[in-house]
């Protein structure tokens, strides 16, 4: 069980502060559950309330700072997605952005760069499906890895490339 004023990753809400534990004071909430009241770290509006013991939405601590740096390391040898089936290619973004996991965005993110490099070449311009799974599993990783690494999410980018050229 988390503590209030933990930070977790919560689904597609990406990082979030754990701000109350107990029977959320809302219209409807069943008694007897406990619930978390999550605040998205990178958002200012919105509140999540979710049972403690949801099983249905990742719900997981926030990679550590010694986790962060072996993942920055390991980028280069993490594998694309291998996506043999066109039509089932925004299918396969969405149960893989399910995951909440940071080595599967970065195999997002590698798979879409190269894909958009190969149509770029042939004249093609990128899909929208791409740029949007692009762009969220940059936010998501990015949101996690500035956390871990006590940095600002814009810095991230930047962090990565300089340590993968290293």
């Amino acid at each position: 069980m988390f503590q209030v004023g933990d930070l977790i990753v919560y689904g597609n809400a990406g990082v979030c502060r754990v701000e109350k534990i107990g029977r959320p004071n809302v219209a409807g909430a069943p008694e007897g559950i406990d619930y978390y009241t999550l605040s998205p770290y990178y958002s200012q509006n919105g509140t999540i309330y979710t049972p403690c013991d949801n099983d249905k939405v990742v719900m997981r601590p926030v990679i550590s700072k010694k986790e962060a740096r072996k993942l920055v390391k390991e980028i280069p040898s993490i594998q694309l997605l291998i996506i043999p089936d066109e039509k089932k290619r925004e299918e396969r973004y969405k149960e893989t952005m399910r995951t909440c996991d940071c080595r599967e965005f970065v195999s997002i993110l590698k798979t879409i760069y190269v894909r958009k490099q190969e149509r770029l070449a042939e004249g093609k311009k990128v899909t929208a499906s791409d740029e949007k799974y692009f762009t969220l599993a940059e936010d998501k990783l990015y949101g996690e890895l500035a956390i871990a690494l006590d940095m600002e999410k814009t810095k991230v980018k930047e962090y990565i490339k300089e340590k993968v050229e290293a």
